[in-house]
């Protein structure tokens, strides 16, 4: 037996193509999943080229379907449950998947929304909890017309801080006061008051600034590096008062994250945006709009017709 999935291959458009890779065999403590939905981020498109996945693995993070063999160990969720996941291998028809990865989508929360939150969404509440998140703090968030900036953009004025947001033009600032940001700014012009916290997804020269702009015990989670330039700090920028450059990577189960922001989600408090919907088959397009910074929100893959 078979699936189909997006594999990485050098060769293809975007690194990637369809193929027909085993049905997977699920562990003890997974779940096998048929999956209607996947959701593309920028790092997909990074793993592919980069090597980070080899040739001929499945690509993908993002996830959400319904179960269709429960765990062998008698936990997670029963067949038939919607779920949504954050996992390696996520861009096939079926997905072995832990039960510590996913959460079960409430009802009334369209899978093509559930699915957009993984990556991007926990990436956004785990980066603001490590920076130190609070009411009285000053956030900035780069690259905020993306993914996870938009939900940062949410989470954070949710929790009552004064929250700005950083985008590329004017036009990729539409929404973001709708959606919580006290302030938007082409890039950091007119940014003149210290922040407390900066969620970076953008990484080069405007790192460098977004750090010199940094309050004392301030903290910058790196999160992302879109603009693929170089960050050159100039001689003594780090040499100060205390505050802090953190690299930020998905460690651990996501599950109990993901069920949060599906449960904001399913309430109305937090908005998901797709700016990109289609099926697999058309990777390649939702790649190069995604490299070309033509989408807002998220790119959402639909498996199954």
């Amino acid at each position: 037996m078979s699936v189909r999935a997006l594999v990485v291959d050098p060769s293809a458009p975007a690194a990637v193509r369809l193929a027909e890779v085993p049905d997977p065999a699920p562990g003890p403590g997974q779940v096998l999943v048929d999956v209607s939905h996947a959701s593309l981020n920028y790092g997909d498109l990074n793993d592919a080229r980069s090597g980070r996945v080899p040739a001929g693995a499945v690509l993908g993070s993002d996830t959400a379907g319904v179960v269709v063999q429960a765990a062998a160990d008698g936990t997670g969720p029963a067949v038939g449950t919607r779920v949504v996941a954050l996992t390696s291998g996520a861009f096939a028809e079926r997905v072995a998947i832990d039960v510590g990865a996913l959460a079960e989508v409430p009802k009334g929360l369209d899978l093509a929304k559930a699915v957009a939150l993984p990556v991007a969404g926990v990436a956004a509440l785990r980066s603001l909890r490590a920076a130190g998140l609070a009411p009285d703090k000053r956030v900035l968030v780069t690259g905020a017309s993306g993914g996870v900036g938009r939900f940062a953009v949410q989470l954070a004025a949710r929790a009552g801080a004064h929250v700005i947001a950083s985008v590329g033009s004017t036009a990729r600032g539409e929404g973001l006061v709708d959606f919580g940001a006290d302030e938007v700014l082409i890039g950091l012009e007119g940014l003149e008051r210290a922040v407390d916290v900066v969620i970076d997804s953008v990484g080069g020269p405007q790192l460098v600034a977004a750090w010199s702009l940094l309050a004392p015990g301030g903290s910058v989670q790196s999160v992302g590096w879109t603009s693929g330039e170089p960050a050159v700090f100039p001689p003594y920028a780090t040499v100060g008062p205390t505050k802090s450059l953190t690299s930020f990577v998905i460690e651990g189960d996501a599950g109990p994250d993901l069920a949060v922001l599906t449960e904001l989600t399913a309430e109305g408090a937090l908005t998901v945006e797709i700016g990109w919907q289609g099926s697999w088959d058309r990777f390649a397009e939702a790649a190069e709009a995604l490299r070309g910074r033509r989408i807002s929100g998220k790119a959402v893959l639909q498996v199954t017709q």
